[in-house]
């Protein structure tokens, strides 16, 4: 099905439906964190070769440098102290075309349970609600693309060196349709509202923002 809202956008839009309008026509790079936890995460589940894997992430990320290598040390001996599940496949393109998403989720484990990779620290407790609707969202897709029904999926922070699992619950599929309604709105050309509670510290669009918007079909 052509058209589908890849799940990144959707959760994209559900934080900031404002900064995903203005970043929609951006090529979003893999941040170098990113790729660390990543490739650390490919090897969870059974022990950890750190050179080994240095030398993946070298391979993926060339431009890698002692900051990266920082980082990398960290979460090495974080995830060593976790507990971890051998996943039977990595990176599987899923889709939903009731909803129109589709997203590759990062690992699916036996029981058709499944993890998505972060490369940010855990919250104290739970997962952050960016996550959730992550989940709720590929949860849906793997139903949808396998049959049978799917109990929910794990955040794995990597910095953090924890996987937290979320069963999703009918609130978090209702921030999800109303997330893509919003994803859908912005695609078609509409200027979203700045919401009431709007994340912008630090946001590289503030003071556009706080301007106004402008559709480019108005300026010509």
């Amino acid at each position: 099905m052509s058209g589908l809202i890849s799940v990144s956008d959707v959760v994209a839009c559900h934080v900031c439906p404002r900064r995903f309008y203005f970043e929609r026509s951006v090529q979003r790079e893999e941040s170098p964190r990113y790729a660390v936890c990543k490739q650390i995460s490919a090897h969870l589940g059974s022990p950890l070769d750190p050179e080994q894997i240095w030398q993946e992430v070298l391979t993926v990320l060339p431009a890698a440098d002692s900051e990266a290598r920082a980082f990398f040390d960290e979460c090495i001996t974080a995830c060593r102290s976790g507990r971890w599940r051998e996943p039977e496949e990595f990176d599987v393109l899923v889709e939903s075309e009731r909803l129109g998403i589709r997203g590759r989720v990062d690992k699916i484990f036996p029981d058709r349970t499944f993890a998505v990779t972060r490369s940010s620290p855990a919250p104290r407790a739970g997962v952050y609600g960016a996550d959730r609707l992550r989940i709720a969202a590929y949860a849906i897709c793997l139903q949808e693309t396998f049959g049978g029904a799917v109990e929910g999926g794990y955040a794995e922070y990597i910095p953090s060196g924890v996987a937290r699992f979320v069963a999703p619950q009918p609130r978090d599929r209702r921030e999800l349709l109303k997330a893509i309604r919003a994803a859908k709105k912005v695609i078609a050309g509409d200027i979203p509202k700045r919401p009431l509670q709007a994340p912008c510290e630090g946001c590289p669009h503030a003071d556009r923002c706080l301007t106004g918007a402008r559709r480019l079909s108005d300026l010509l």
